[in-house]
């Protein structure tokens, strides 16, 4: 028997390959093919130990992920266990609550139906506060960025100046500093964006927005002046403000002064640039904020300013406040000098800064208006610094002395012409793209004369002296022997001034106006064109109501002192003087009303009066139709009034001149005895015989029509002799044709050619001159009528139901019944005779 394998049951030899599995047998098969790869074994055996170590890690870390899972998965089972015990607690006590007082089972839904509402509540509640606390961590980290780049800019700038760097570093702390510096905007334009966003969604937060806007403002209280500090130096560094004393050239002219801004190159203009648009970016930052502000109180103001630009003006006008000071007694220069420097640094301020405008987005603004309203601020200041306090205290002090009148037009006499010299320079670039009324709003505010708005008591006396200057002027006009001439008839050399002004071209002849008239209208209209440049319609107004408004009021005194209604009432028949002037001072009034009128319809004047409604009634139509309306109104009187007078002594005139003819009226009646045999028809030739007695009344009447045709206005005339016709056809009427005068047939006759003289008298002012005497007209109608006829009416009468229209088909419109009664009856005491 074999002996039995000594090897068999060793525990330290390696397995037979039977009892190894096949993927282990692969893997030795794959590795030790042969007895050469032995040799390899020791190192295949460490790579399997180093896998083993890495797996047990692994598994060791499965085992701890596993574990933690499961702890938090306990955590919040038992955190769900205990809020579904909680609210089977509160059902439970919900339950014992409506037990207690008797709610049936509905009673717990209802009590369940109002607590919801209030956890709803709740919950809001709870999403709010976290959305605040979002919002004030953001806010804060927002606010906590901005103080820290102010506080590096601040470091960074200690340490220029205390020259703790070298200087090949100054460069580079520059370069850190202007980032910090556009950062540090960047993040407040965030800010502002956010605390927009909240104003508009979360008012109530108002707390919030206090606190953000109070660190932001500390914040811009040392940025700012540090911003404004660095650019200062720059452009001192650049030259900036240049010398103002020029030198003379060959052919006597003056060189403009030279624009540092046009000499800057290479880092001095990149310097520049990076300052300028710094200083632009805080103050779009700025006006956002402001907008914001006062939007919340209801205000809209609109600024028209660059900060960048005043910085330019600023050195540059203290230079020139120097010059200034100089030539107190002589502001021409001062206008001058101002309007050179503006004009010479016009062309290179817009092409130097209008691109950087243009690069900082700043849409609104323009480098050639911040320019020149910068420059007449400066101007402004100074005036109501040095120039026009001395001369209101003066004017208070001597009464209004004629030297110190005088002095103060011939300063607001160069302002008006500084203001529109300095608007044509924008005028020039702007009116290619906007309208003129649109144009007009935009260089308003850019004029001297706003010192005005904000002084009110220097625009009383600036309007009480125009007003003094202008009624001197007229009372020297007055003074002429051709002041009440017709302006048909002017001669030459009348005026003081001879320009000539468009608006007063039209309709002045037609209105047969005197001269005085036309310089009253040259006289108001240049004072209402003194106070156009004004932005506040409040100060227009108050201007043209002292000055050309109390002008026009006193002219209207001088209109009725100049012709005396107790003159013309006791003047003799054939005195024409009187009457003439009467005439001339209606013309005078009606072209003045006319010429009110005409211009209230101006846009101008349209806002003004409905500025003026607005601050008298608070509200608009209680006041007049126009902006002249009481003047016109006290005008349009005087002319009725005069009017009415030169009728009435017209008619007093023929009354009296006609008196021998009306007291003789019995006579047309004589020849009625006569009428035993009487003709059947009366010959057409007596119609042209005219009574003796009226022949002078009739001459008289047309000879003071002819000349009032002359010498009166188209409308006032037409007025004039409508009204002594119809004053003389009820005149004739009740005198001759009511009086119980039975006219014969010649009587008839005599009296139709009477009336026909007047007619002519009226002929060459209208077509049918019989129209405008109805009463005359209608009584010769039924007068000239036979006996038949005069029968058929009086049946035809008797219909009292037909009255009037059996009236109407005679063609008698304008009398009576009764007095129709009367006529007839007159006409049946005369022969049957009927005129041809």
């Amino acid at each position: 028997m074999d002996a039995p394998d000594a090897d068999a049951d060793d525990p330290f030899l390696p397995p037979r390959a039977a009892e190894l599995s096949p993927q282990h047998v692969a893997f030795l098969d794959a590795h030790l093919a042969s007895r050469g790869d032995l040799p390899a074994a020791a190192g295949l055996a460490a790579e399997l130990d180093r896998r083993c170590a890495d797996l047990d890690g692994d598994l060791a870390a499965l085992r701890g992920r596993i574990a933690r899972l499961a702890v938090s998965w306990i955590y919040r089972s038992l955190g769900a266990k205990s809020l579904i015990q909680r609210s089977l607690a509160k059902l439970e006590n919900l339950s014992a609550c409506t037990s207690q007082y008797g709610v049936r089972s509905n009673g717990s839904g209802r009590t369940l139906g109002e607590e919801l509402p209030r956890l709803a509540k709740e919950v809001q509640r709870i999403a709010n506060i976290r959305e605040y606390v979002g919002t004030a961590l953001q806010l804060e980290v927002l606010v906590g960025d901005l103080e820290d780049s102010v506080i590096f800019i601040n470091q960074q700038a200690r340490n220029v100046l205390s020259k703790k760097i070298s200087a090949s570093s100054v460069l580079m702390e520059t370069g850190q500093s202007r980032e910090k510096l556009l950062q540090a905007i960047k993040t407040m334009n965030d800010i502002e964006d956010l605390v927009i966003d909240i104003s508009k969604s979360r008012p109530q937060w108002c707390h919030l927005l206090k606190s953000v806007d109070s660190r932001v403002d500390k914040t811009l209280a040392v940025l700012r002046p540090k911003v404004i500090a660095d650019h200062r130096s720059l452009l001192a560094s650049l030259g900036w403000p240049p010398k103002l004393l020029t030198t003379a050239m060959g052919d006597g002219e003056v060189s403009s002064i030279p624009n540092p801004l046009l000499l800057m190159r290479g880092e001095k203009r990149e310097s520049y640039a990076h300052s300028f648009l710094s200083l632009c970016a805080l103050q779009h930052l700025q006006t956002r904020r402001e907008e914001r502000k006062q939007k919340l109180l209801g205000l809209n103001e609109n600024r028209s300013r660059l900060w960048a630009i005043d910085e330019l003006v600023s050195p540059i006008g203290a230079r020139m406040e120097y010059h200034f000071t100089k030539w107190i007694h002589q502001p021409e220069l001062i206008f001058a000098l101002a309007f050179k420097v503006t004009r010479d640094f016009l062309v290179g301020v817009e092409e130097v800064l209008q691109p950087l405008i243009d690069k900082a987005r700043l849409v609104a603004f323009s480098a050639r208006e911040a320019w020149v309203f910068s420059l007449v601020q400066m101007l402004s200041g100074f005036l109501v610094k040095k120039v026009l306090p001395p001369l209101a205290e003066s004017y208070k002090e001597k009464g209004g002395k004629s030297e110190v009148s005088t002095s103060w037009l011939n300063i607001m006499d160069l302002i008006i012409a500084f203001d529109s010299r300095m608007q044509s320079l924008i005028q020039s670039e702007t009116c290619l793209y906007v309208g003129s009324d649109m144009l007009q709003c935009l260089t308003r505010g850019i004029s001297v004369l706003n010192i005005f708005c904000e002084k009110p008591e220097w625009l009383k006396i600036w309007a009480k002296i125009e007003f003094k200057d202008a009624w001197k002027k007229f009372k020297d006009e007055l003074r002429d022997e051709r002041a009440w001439v017709q302006s048909s008839k002017r001669g030459n050399g009348f005026y003081h001034e001879t320009e000539s002004v468009d608006h007063l071209l039209a309709t002045q002849d037609d209105y047969k106006a005197p001269l005085i008239a036309d310089f009253v209208l040259k006289v108001v209209w240049a004072m209402i064109e003194r106070c156009q440049k004004f932005p506040s319609i409040f100060s227009r107004v108050q201007f043209v109501r002292l000055a050309a408004g109390k002008f026009i009021w006193c002219f209207l005194k001088v209109l009725i002192s100049h012709c005396r209604i107790e003159e013309m009432q006791s003047a003799n028949f054939d005195d024409n003087d009187v009457i003439m002037r009467v005439c001339g001072s209606i013309n005078a009034a009606r072209y003045v009303e006319y010429k009110l009128l005409e211009w209230s319809d101006d846009v101008n004047f349209l806002d003004m009066n409905f500025f003026e409604d607005m601050e008298r009634h608070g509200n608009v139509g209680t006041g007049y139709n126009c902006f002249f309306g009481e003047e016109t109104k006290s005008l349009a009187e005087l002319e009725t009034n005069w009017l009415l007078e030169i009728i009435a002594f017209l008619l007093q005139q023929f009354e009296m001149l006609s008196w021998d003819y009306v007291e003789n009226r019995h006579s047309f009646g004589f020849e009625q005895l006569e009428q035993d045999n009487p003709p059947s028809i009366v010959s057409s030739e007596t119609d042209c015989v005219v009574s003796a007695d009226l022949v002078i009344a009739l001459d008289a009447l047309r000879s003071q029509l002819t000349n009032m045709r002359r010498i009166l206005n188209l409308k006032d005339f037409m007025d004039l002799w409508r009204n002594v016709a119809d004053g003389l056809d009820h005149f004739l009427f009740r005198s001759m044709l009511m009086s119980d005068v039975c006219f014969s047939a010649k009587g008839i006759g005599r009296f139709t050619a009477d009336m026909r003289a007047l007619y002519l008298v009226f002929q060459p002012f209208c077509a049918r001159p019989e129209a405008f005497f109805p009463c005359v007209r209608d009584s010769l109608r039924l007068l000239n009528m036979n006996k038949e006829e005069i029968k058929h009416l009086q049946v035809a009468l008797s219909n009292n139901e037909k009255q009037l229209e059996c009236l109407h088909v005679c063609g008698i419109s304008h009398l009576s019944v009764e007095q129709v009664h009367e006529l007839l009856r007159l006409g049946m005491c005369r022969p049957k005779t009927r005129l041809r």
